[in-house]
């Protein structure tokens, strides 16, 4: 049984082209003195340099700044304030951040460091901003270290151990796998850590009540995480079509460990990330105008093509960049949807013209596609695919 679960775990983990690693305070930090737990993190860096050797695109979102930073200003964790914990959280991020630097480019990779709130995941501007920067460090070849802002928010700082941050960053990426490394190994059927009779779940493909009833609360002072918050993070995920795992981070090179065949909890969604994306797009956005497209622009659609400024007649409605509209024909005929890269104005601005007279246009390069084809949702077509 071991055995199999080994190779299943192998399996999923290989299979994922995009993995974002959520890394719990508790994990790094040295229970003693808050100190950087440096050989585990050296560890980690090895599993991730593998992942990236492997040609896997590596997002990291990690905890500890306010622990870290914390034990540097004398600041009690258990007891911090608001403005204390947020202090604690200044100080700590660069240690954070220079730590991922250093031991990542020991393997040759470059690190970059990303401040988020949840605020910018669900502020629709904010999170192009965020996604475009993200999926501009992975092109590069860099691992995006994501840190919750706590110096400027106060909800993970309160809500939990951002855990639904790191599924928030899964559904920016359209991530295959979110991993959520933590001091517990999964899901059991009650807190094992009270009932010894708790058992187990290795696998959850729906999530229903009877699993949040099953969670426990924040086992350390340097995570304020719980079950709960994971359970969170599941739902995110796999309503973005993203694997989600929660596994044992407290030992040494705990990624190799879950290939090995460790004790986990695999949380599967019923579709792939590419496809629940367009189920949202097609089925769950509300469009907010239209753009009109020549036959040449039909013909490249149905090719599976982007939707280029050139093939744009018309433009219609009052959008922003990122919100959908609807891909029409010259009789008004429902081509398809998605969303668009520019502003309503500057649609309009650029419609008719060629995507490298974009930047004297409007006084900045954006992108080449008005719609690009990962946006965009053909009508009268399967989304489940």
């Amino acid at each position: 049984m071991v055995a199999e679960f080994q190779s299943i775990s192998d399996t999923r983990l290989a299979e994922a082209r995009r993995v974002v690693l959520k890394i719990g305070s508790a994990l790094f930090v040295d229970r003693e003195n808050g100190a950087l737990n440096r050989v585990w993190l050296e560890a980690l860096c090895e599993d991730v340099a593998a992942m990236h050797a492997a040609g896997q695109e590596i997002v990291i979102v990690s905890s500890g700044a306010i622990a870290l930073g914390a034990a540097q200003l004398g600041i009690d964790v258990a007891r911090a304030r608001l403005h204390e914990s947020q202090a604690a959280a200044a100080a700590g991020q660069i240690q954070l951040a220079h730590a991922y630097q250093e031991i990542l480019g020991r393997h040759g990779i470059n690190a970059a460091q990303v401040l988020l709130t949840l605020d910018d995941s669900e502020s629709r501007r904010r999170y192009l901003n965020a996604t475009n920067t993200l999926f501009t460090l992975l092109k590069c070849g860099a691992v995006p270290v994501v840190n919750e802002n706590d110096t400027v928010a106060t909800q993970e700082i309160r809500y939990g151990d951002n855990d639904r941050l790191g599924a928030r960053v899964a559904q920016m990426v359209s991530a295959d796998c979110l991993v959520l490394l933590s001091d517990v190994d999964g899901l059991y059927t009650s807190d094992p850590r009270v009932n010894d009779d708790a058992e187990h779940i290795s696998e959850v493909t729906e999530l229903t009540r009877a699993h949040w009833d099953m969670a426990g609360g924040p086992g350390t002072n340097h995570g304020s995480g719980g079950m709960r918050t994971k359970l969170d993070a599941a739902r995110i995920a796999m309503g973005a079509g993203c694997r989600i795992l929660i596994a044992p981070g407290h030992v040494l090179h705990p990624i190799e460990k879950v290939k090995a065949g460790a004790r986990v909890t695999w949380f599967l969604p019923g579709s792939t990330p590419h496809a629940a994306r367009k189920q949202w797009i097609a089925g769950t956005l509300q469009p907010k105008g239209s753009v009109v497209v020549d036959d040449g622009a039909l013909r490249a659609l149905a090719k599976g093509k982007s939707l280029l400024p050139a093939g744009v007649t018309a433009v219609q409605g009052e959008f922003d960049r990122g919100d959908a509209v609807v891909v029409v024909d010259a009789s008004g005929n429902e081509l398809a949807r998605g969303l668009i890269g520019y502003a309503a104005a500057e649609a309009r601005a650029i419609a008719g013209k060629q995507s490298g007279d974009i930047a004297d246009i409007l006084d900045y390069r954006g992108r080449d596609e008005m719609i690009h084809r990962d946006d965009l949702v053909l009508a009268h077509t399967e989304t489940g695919q």
